[in-house]
């Protein structure tokens, strides 16, 4: 099982845009998850595409503004960050578990280093 790999992240301003990669394995089993974490907070689940059928899911405060989407062939998952707002700011992290969603951080058994977003004028 290769290490998941994260990358996209840096400073955007209020209302900007970033796309967030995954470099994960096996996506017909496994589910992935983008999870973030502040300064000072607990890590959060942000969003989730199964592996079965690549249903998404995500938290009501980014429903509308991010997708998630993923490549099979090149097992890569992304995060389509839009309208981004300050509180947006956290290191992103992806994870995966085996085929079912979850935004439960202990669900999620491998994870990656994680990338810094930030939001800020």
């Amino acid at each position: 099982q290769l290490p998941l790999v994260e990358s996209g992240g840096g400073l955007v301003q209020p209302g900007g845009s970033l796309r967030l990669s995954c470099t994960a394995s096996d996506l017909d089993v496994h589910a992935i998850g983008w999870f973030r974490q502040a300064p000072g907070k607990v890590r959060e689940g942000v969003s989730c595409i199964s592996a079965s059928d690549g249903s998404t899911y995500y938290k009501d405060s980014v429903r509308g503004r991010f997708t998630i989407s993923r490549d099979r062939a090149k097992n890569m998952v992304y995060l389509q960050m839009s309208n981004l707002r300050p509180e947006d700011t956290a290191v992103y992290s992806c994870a995966q578990r085996w085929n079912t969603c979850s935004l439960r951080t202990r669900d999620f058994d491998s994870w990656g280093q994680g990338t810094q977003v930030t939001v800020s004028s």
